[in-house]
């Protein structure tokens, strides 16, 4: 279930590439990512209204691979 303000995507690529999670965990000040059981990314859904829009971690992940979706205009 997305939050009520925004979703996070992830392409599958990214979700599996341990680097890249670990990197995702790392530079979100409002921890919207974890790394779950073998080492997949998970997204912690309690925290997306927590988002601030600093695109972290759209920067730090490969062109297309984290899309921030605004739910609300």
């Amino acid at each position: 279930m997305a939050g009520l303000f925004i979703d996070v995507e992830v392409s599958n690529e990214a979700a599996a590439d341990p680097a890249l999670v670990a990197k995702l965990v790392e530079v979100c000040p409002v921890d919207i990512f974890a790394v779950a059981d073998g080492g997949r990314l998970e997204l912690v859904e309690e925290n997306l209204d927590e988002c601030t829009l600093c695109d972290l971690c759209v920067g730090a992940a490969p062109e297309g691979a984290v899309k921030i979706v605004r739910l609300y205009e």
